[in-house]
């Protein structure tokens, strides 16, 4: 299996309404210093059935620009799965983060 095709499967496991850092799935996976990498497997990730939107950056933020095809969509789709965002715009990671596969 190739290492995006891990990445893919773990995202897969993030449940609504949670979000995971791009440095915890690369940890994950085995890569502990592949946040960068995971973050290019989400930019161009060809499965629809994995949920790119829970995957945000260390800070809580979300990914820039038109990573999902407009402005603010990451932020909406999180939002329908109960995400609530702090007046900054990011994640509570303390609350919305997932840690793993149990």
């Amino acid at each position: 299996m190739t290492f995006r095709q891990q990445i893919y499967d773990l995202v897969r496991q993030i449940p609504p309404g949670r979000v995971a850092t791009y440095g915890l799935i690369a940890f994950l996976c085995g890569s502990p210093r592949g946040g960068r990498i995971v973050g290019a497997a989400m930019a161009q990730c060809p499965y629809e059935d994995v949920p790119c939107h829970r995957v945000v950056n260390r800070r809580g933020e979300m990914a820039p620009g038109n990573a999902f095809g407009a402005p603010g969509r990451q932020r909406q789709l999180l939002e329908k799965e109960g995400i609530v965002f702090r007046p900054d715009g990011r994640v509570e990671l303390s609350i919305f983060g997932w840690g793993g596969p149990e």
